[in-house]
């Protein structure tokens, strides 16, 4: 889980960077671009996976309320703070496992979310004209200053 995150961190670390040599820019930037692609592909699945893990844990969390709900003693705790059923105990423990590998690939997600919103920021960086892949920008917004405050333009195109 944490071998992917930290590639990707490099490879952005490393796209982020600006060697002196002017082959490896078209290079870097084609990483950059396609880079983000992978890494929001990434936080989606790990979104999808953190969804499904959360499932199991719920529904082992309602399976343990309706043992506690069954009668009144079925969820007494001894003094370690353990269920005295094994099955409750069971139960709470698969709860808080699922709960807890659905909290890493939510964090995995959030930080793969950041990432693609740092690589969509250096894609568009040292770009004039804007990104290759919106090609119709029909709005064009221009503010100029003058002495008493400033003008506005706007500039629709069809």
């Amino acid at each position: 889980m944490r071998a992917p995150l930290v590639a990707l961190t490099l490879a952005a670390a490393l796209a982020a960077s600006a060697p002196a040599q002017h082959t490896a820019a078209p290079r870097r930037q084609a990483a950059v671009h396609h880079g983000k692609w992978l890494t929001a592909g990434a936080a989606a699945a790990l979104t999808v996976m953190a969804a499904r893990e959360h499932g199991s844990s719920r529904r082992a969390w309602d399976a343990l309320l309706a043992i506690c709900r069954s009668t009144d003693n079925a969820c007494v705790r001894g003094g370690e703070g353990r269920y005295l059923r094994s099955d409750a105990e069971a139960l709470y423990q698969r709860s808080v496992y699922y709960d807890r590998r659905a909290n890493r690939r939510l964090l995995g997600a959030q930080g793969s979310l950041l990432l693609t919103a740092t690589l969509f920021i250096l894609d568009l960086r040292g770009r004039a004209s804007g990104p290759d892949n919106i090609p119709f920008a029909p709005l064009r917004v221009t503010v100029e200053p003058t002495r008493d405050g400033a003008h506005v333009g706007l500039r629709l195109t069809f």
